[in-house]
């Protein structure tokens, strides 16, 4: 079928030409799944190459009933997308999606933890059990300090490698978003707790395609982006954490503490590994407090 050969195309086109994530094309491919399922689930007889606007319309219509502003936007956009691509490749001559805009959303800003709860965090972790003689408490505490003091996303940290670690220039490098790399400055605190891990990480019979991953479950295999929720989970309930947390919450709360304390935000562009600055800027409205004593500090009329 046409469309299924447009499908494959566009979702090579966002991995090799765009670089999204493999988690980032995945949500595209749902957004079209959904319209797919849409129209064979009321017997529309056409394929995405040949929708019209009116039947986008009442997909979106109907579908967004279920959906926050923010999902909403997130599908819309997505949909768009792969229209703009069918037009550019001459799959179909028009977008459907040109003239249905986006609700309205407010920026959201990141949750963010104060440096006494992640002290309390890390704190919680139990140094005391092990699995084949191997103390996973210190496995976590290396995580959790490199997931703060780097402002990692959860997949750079599961894709750390021995040879990514720097230590004596006092640096890290990491692989982000498409494959794109930079070197992340890290501290001598966060690298004892490192050397302190690797230590019981030598006991780990390693699976020889694992021996370059710097965390590694007692098995010795890779940690899955869902063990790394699921133990951030456990040790806000261990200590009544009022709040929602994610490993993202330490990469937001890495960069509003930067911020705080007087960082510039080019750096923090750069540490964080974002492509447009105007991603980082979101952190500008955390602390407005930071921009006053920017005002008083550096303006000539203070």
């Amino acid at each position: 079928m046409k469309w299924l050969n447009a499908l494959n195309d566009y979702k090579y086109y966002l991995k090799i030409e765009r670089g999204l994530s493999e988690n980032s094309i995945i949500n595209y491919q749902l957004d079209i799944e959904k319209l797919i399922n849409y129209l064979e689930i009321n017997s529309i007889n056409v394929s995405p190459v040949q929708i019209d606007y009116d039947t986008v319309q009442s997909f979106i219509y109907t579908t967004s009933k279920q959906l926050n502003a923010r999902s909403q936007s997130r599908l819309i956009s997505g949909l768009r997308s792969f229209f703009a691509y069918l037009v550019f490749e001459d799959y179909r001559t028009t977008n459907p999606l040109d003239h249905i805009e986006s609700p309205k959303i407010g920026r959201k800003l990141p949750d963010t933890l104060s440096i006494d709860e992640i002290d309390t965090l890390i704190l919680a972790i139990d140094l005391s059990k092990t699995y084949n003689n191997i103390c996973i408490g210190e496995r976590n505490r290396a995580i959790l300090e490199t997931l703060y003091s780097c402002g990692l996303r959860v997949s750079e940290l599961i894709n750390l490698k021995l040879s990514d670690l720097f230590f004596d220039e006092g640096f890290i490098k990491v692989t982000g978003k498409g494959d794109k790399q930079r070197f992340v400055p890290i501290g001598p605190n966060t690298q004892k707790y490192i050397n302190i891990w690797k230590s019981e990480r030598a006991k780990i019979n390693i699976q020889s395609e694992y021996k370059d991953t710097l965390f590694l479950n007692h098995r010795g295999k890779q940690l899955t982006r869902a063990m790394i929720f699921t133990i951030i989970k456990n040790l806000a309930k261990a200590i009544n954490l009022n709040k929602v947390i994610s490993p993202h919450t330490f990469r937001h709360s890495f960069a509003t503490h930067l911020l705080e304390n007087g960082a510039d935000l080019r750096a923090i562009q750069l540490m964080l590994g974002h492509e447009s600055i105007t991603t980082t800027e979101i952190y500008m409205h955390l602390d407005r407090s930071h921009l006053k004593d920017v005002l008083l500090k550096h303006h000539p009329r203070k």
